[in-house]
């Protein structure tokens, strides 16, 4: 996989030598060695929940531990690098990720949920919203209650949810990319939410109405996803989006969830929150956003929604 053409050329790693970015690393490995892509590996000094101060560490150990990330990666001479910058974390693996011209993003999670989340935020979050390149956020396998022990990292099941607007074609785009690169099985899944009422306290269409246009235009998408040489299936699950992408990952052995992201800021963010967000807390699997991307071969990627 591994030319001019590769869908991953350069990955930035983003660690806090926690066991969740210990985790991440063993896809930061996976990911580089497939595409044999270069890495470049960032630490941020932690910021004091509810201070503006950073951690003040000894240079000498934090180069030290650099340097075992290196080794654990066991990539080429060469092909890693890191550095270690001060400031927001959010905004400077942004900032690096777009001086590197990074294709991917990788970095762990805690999944926070409920007041703290509220409260404190996730940098993986935010990452999430301000990224310039696609974001693989990998949550911790130990702490996701009810899953066993680890399995052997691959992907061979993909799941990419598809509401077909614009963002969510993109991730198929990418997600198509990455079954063609794993010889990976793809699933689109649709989530056909409850109707509401209008103003006139009628439905608008009826629940089967609705499930047969998302029928067909699934049809449509998942046709031209098998003209490419991927196999795939279309699956349309009732109720809240979240709630039914995370039910299928729990009732199937998902590999990997490619999603899009309309990356909303400030308010709108706050009331509306993100489907994407909300499946990161959640999954038991990672989870790529692929809100932005670009190829350097023009329309290597022609998945079409109609």
């Amino acid at each position: 996989m591994g030319d001019e053409q590769s869908l991953i050329q350069r990955i930035l790693f983003a660690t806090d030598f926690s066991s969740c970015a210990h985790h991440a690393e063993e896809y930061v490995a996976f990911l580089a060695k497939a595409y044999e892509a270069g890495v470049t590996i960032l630490h941020v000094p932690e910021i004091y929940e509810g201070a503006y101060v950073t951690t003040v560490q000894d240079p000498s150990e934090t180069h030290e531990r650099l340097d075992d990330v290196v080794r654990r990666l066991g990539q080429p001479a060469g092909r890693v690098k890191y550095q270690q910058r001060t400031g927001i974390p959010d905004t400077i693996i942004c900032e690096t990720a777009e001086e590197a011209r990074a294709d991917l993003i990788v970095l762990g999670t805690h999944g926070r949920t409920g007041l703290q989340h509220v409260l404190l935020g996730s940098t993986t979050e935010r990452v999430l919203t301000m990224a310039p390149c696609p974001v693989l956020a990998i949550r911790k396998l130990g702490e996701v209650e009810g899953h066993g022990a680890p399995k052997p990292i691959h992907f061979k099941q993909i799941a990419v949810p598809i509401d077909f607007s614009d963002c969510s074609l993109d991730a198929l785009k990418y997600g198509v990319q990455i079954a063609k690169d794993f010889g990976a099985f793809l699933t689109l899944l649709h989530s056909l939410e409850p109707l509401s009422y209008g103003s006139d306290l009628t439905f608008g269409h009826t629940a089967e109405q609705n499930r047969q246009q998302s029928a067909t235009r699934l049809k449509l998408v998942a046709d031209e996803v098998q003209s490419q040489g991927v196999s795939v299936r279309a699956m349309i699950r009732g109720g809240l989006p979240a709630d039914s992408i995370l039910d299928f990952i729990d009732d199937s052995d998902c590999d990997l969830v490619v999603m899009g992201t309309h990356g909303r800021r400030g308010l709108s963010h706050l009331v509306k929150g993100s489907v994407a967000e909300a499946v990161l807390r959640r999954a038991s699997c990672p989870v790529l956003a692929a809100k932005h991307f670009t190829l350097s071969r023009s329309g290597r990627l022609s998945v079409a929604a109609s």
